[in-house]
């Protein structure tokens, strides 16, 4: 029998390719597994930023108000099990080998790819837990995305940015014709504004879905430290600040109140429990500020890896200045605009440390750190992983001057193994 690190290695290794977008494998392992489709209702988020906190505001709202709830998100920081949450705790090893070994008895020849295995394990896990409902992190793009097997009863997509080109076309237009596939008929289409809405207006009527969008069907208001939200079904004032850090995230808590209010006649949620789950809210590495209680320099954590994604990241940096310096560890994927990104934060960063990001997709960090030269006349120095670049950054880093990690997941991930490591953070986590 092969422990849960034996079948993730084995995963790798199943498909030729690491991305092979199409939902035709997965329909024909779930015919072969008898799955059913649930019975519960389905929220599934899209986009390029922010799903990843619209899938938190709305399992935890759930989640206060007392309701069992399945989520699935990719990728992971630190754990696999991060991605598969049972009424908020990890699934098990012992749950996943149990989905993994349904899962190959069926697919026989059928070549599936690590995230295939990923959600179709996800779906068998949720199916067997007697949940009150599921949210659905689509992993890129939307057509053509496994979690696209499932038919949801509200379908969000956040927003519309630059991002796996190589994928999902070269034009904002294309990019959100293919986000938009998620759409269906009768359900609901939450759109979280932005670039591209027309096109994802234009999908939604064309499927007959209900479309809703902020400053129409639904808009929130900022009053005072506070806000209000209003919605077709819903009318909440005095709603407390969300637990996230940011002035995106009242859109983003918007977006997800407007996906909840349509399961309105199914999943009953009070206000005091939408209050409670905006404030109880935790989502690692988005805009997550880490400060030592020994004096020593602020950490703050983004996996910031598209220019949009940056640019959020900057308003952030700049709502709240530093006393001393900004100084940061990065890491960036072949295949992302490494320039692009460091081009929105170089006017905001007095000295950059570029980490090398092993694997198939991996940059190194001198490659990194040539790209950033060419952009900035501050410092620039590259180390071989981001261990050795937090180490060299809080080195040089005082009291007053803060840290910022960013570019992607497989550069914060190893830098809150570093954190910890240290006695800087300490970890959280549920299984």
């Amino acid at each position: 029998m092969r422990s849960l690190d034996q079948w993730l290695a084995y995963q790798s290794q199943l498909h030729p390719r690491a991305i092979d977008m199409g939902l035709e494998r997965l329909h024909a392992v779930l015919q072969r597994l008898e799955w059913r489709p649930p019975r519960v209702p389905v929220i599934t988020v899209g986009g390029t930023n922010g799903k990843g906190s619209v899938t938190a505001f709305c399992t935890q709202i759930m989640s206060a108000a007392g309701h069992r709830v399945g989520t699935f998100t990719s990728p992971h920081l630190r754990d696999y099990r991060e991605r598969i949450r049972v009424h908020d705790r990890w699934a098990s090893a012992a749950q996943l080998v149990a989905a993994f070994e349904k899962i190959e008895a069926a697919r026989g020849s059928i070549g599936l790819t690590f995230f295939e295995f990923n959600t179709l394990a996800a779906l068998l896990v949720f199916e067997a837990a007697n949940l009150d409902a599921w949210v659905l992190e689509v992993g890129m793009g939307g057509r053509l995305d496994a979690v696209n097997v499932v038919d949801a009863d509200v379908a969000v997509v956040v927003s519309v940015g630059f991002d796996h080109q190589e994928y999902l076309g070269d034009t904002l237009e294309a990019i959100a014709g293919e986000k938009a596939g998620i759409f269906r008929a009768g359900s609901a289409a939450v759109l979280g504004g932005g670039a591209a809405s027309l096109v994802l207006e234009n999908a939604a009527r064309a499927v007959h879905a209900k479309l809703k969008r902020p400053g129409i069907e639904y808009n929130y208001i900022l009053e005072g430290e506070g806000w209000r939200y209003r919605g077709t079904r819903w009318e909440l004032p005095l709603l407390p600040a969300p637990a996230l850090k940011g002035h995106i995230q009242f859109a983003n808590a918007a977006c997800a109140l407007a996906a909840l209010e349509e399961l309105d006649s199914r999943i009953h949620i009070d206000a005091d429990a939408i209050a409670r789950g905006l404030t109880s809210v935790r989502l690692t590495a988005r805009y997550q500020v880490v400060e030592p209680l020994d004096g020593a320099a602020t950490w703050i954590l983004d996996v910031a890896h598209n220019p949009d994604a940056a640019r959020v990241l900057v308003s952030n940096l700049n709502a709240a200045p530093p006393a001393g310096r900004t100084l940061a560890v990065c890491g960036i994927l072949a295949d992302k605009d490494a320039a692009a990104i460091v081009a929105v934060l170089r006017d905001c960063v007095d000295a950059w440390w570029c980490a090398s990001l092993d694997g198939p997709r991996g940059r190194s960090g001198a490659a990194l750190a040539e790209v950033v030269r060419n952009l900035v006349s501050v410092p620039v120095e590259h180390a071989a992983d981001v261990a050795a670049a937090c180490a060299a950054a809080a080195a040089a880093a005082g009291g007053e001057d803060r840290i910022i990690v960013f570019g992607s997941f497989h550069t914060v991930g190893p830098a809150l193994d570093w954190l910890e490591s240290h006695g800087i953070l300490a970890r959280v986590e549920s299984d």
